[in-house]
């Protein structure tokens, strides 16, 4: 958590041209198209999912739910962005009106196991380790929807705050005070951890 969070690798502007031209294609039917782009895209946007909701089965959901809307909307793209940050903005919007609505729950079986180095394969490391992901999950849920989506964006995807701006909807500084509340709470509720 605690860091410089990884850089974004930059954008490869071949592949946002192509997606921007596949994206016209497929607003205007072409079905092939947009299958390109689910290919190329549901995987970030499944692990994007996943990663705010805390559960595998209603990420694939959202992002199902996601990329049924995106095809319904195509015709309203307008290229101002990738389309992959139109992705991040309708699937985190997707993830954000399902946190609304309820609090996740994830089991200890869920989240899996933590791998450990083989040298530390120990009983009592690996039970510390399962216990050190439930106590973030839980530090997790004690987050808003939009300060979760923000800090998982900043600090799991290492995504910039003008990113997460775009696809959250919001201003840089709002990105900024929410990362920071949500660091300031997971720092508070993990401190027996550090």
């Amino acid at each position: 958590m605690a860091g410089a969070p990884r850089q974004s690798a930059p954008p490869d502007t071949g592949r946002a041209a192509d997606d921007a031209l596949l994206a016209v294609r497929a607003a205007e039917g072409d079905e092939d198209a947009f299958a390109v782009l689910l290919q190329r895209h549901a995987p970030a946007m499944l692990r994007l999912a996943t990663r705010l909701l805390g559960s595998r089965t209603e990420a694939e959901d959202a992002v199902q739910d996601a990329f049924i809307s995106a095809w319904r909307r195509l015709p309203e793209f307008r290229g101002h962005s990738s389309f992959a940050t139109w992705m991040y903005r309708i699937v985190t919007n997707r993830c954000l009106n399902v946190l609304r609505v309820r609090r996740p729950v994830t089991t200890l079986d869920e989240a899996g196991d933590v791998p450990a180095p083989e040298h530390a394969a120990s009983p009592a490391r690996i039970t510390e380790a399962r216990e050190s992901v439930r106590e973030l999950r839980d530090a997790l849920d004690l987050l808003s929807a939009e300060q979760r989506a923000c800090w998982v964006l900043r600090e799991l995807d290492g995504r910039s705050y003008e990113f997460i701006a775009d696809a959250v909807g919001i201003s840089q500084e709002a990105v900024r005070a929410r990362v920071f509340r949500a660091r300031r709470c997971l720092t508070q509720a993990l401190g027996a951890w550090r």
